[in-house]
């Protein structure tokens, strides 16, 4: 009987936390998506996939993998200077969006699992305000 109740207890929690995390992503890329269209696909274009010489991919995009943090700073409050994304080097101005802290974690969570990039890890406000 102890044993079935610490089993059911264990289903019980994980059924709260896990689909929690999911759905919070979830929902934070479905914002996310219209923060991008509205912010940054006139330069990375609807599909991500940039332009080539000017604006960088975000379609299966190393960079956003190798420099998580410097990928939020980027949303957070802009970049200049040299890159290279997926071993093709670029040197733009990237304005500062003027995003919310809030805003910047969801268009990082929609290009981060979305244009072939696979990253289930949440990017949340406060790994944003982390970042300087």
């Amino acid at each position: 009987m102890k044993q079935i109740t610490v089993i059911l207890s264990v289903l019980i929690f994980c059924s709260a936390v896990i689909p929690k995390q999911k759905d919070e992503l979830g929902q934070s890329i479905v914002r996310g998506k219209a923060i991008y269209a509205d912010h940054c696909a006139s330069c990375h274009m609807e599909k991500g996939e940039g332009i080539e010489g000017n604006f960088p991919p975000l379609a299966k995009a190393d960079y956003l993998t190798k420099f998580p943090e410097k990928s939020i700073a980027a949303v957070k409050l802009g970049m200049e200077g040299k890159i290279t994304v997926n071993g093709k080097e670029y040197e733009n101005m990237m304005p500062n969006p003027g995003l919310e802290i809030d805003q910047v974690a969801d268009v990082m969570n929609y290009i981060r699992n979305s244009f072939g990039n696979t990253n289930k890890k949440i990017v949340t406000p406060e790994m944003v305000k982390g970042v300087k």
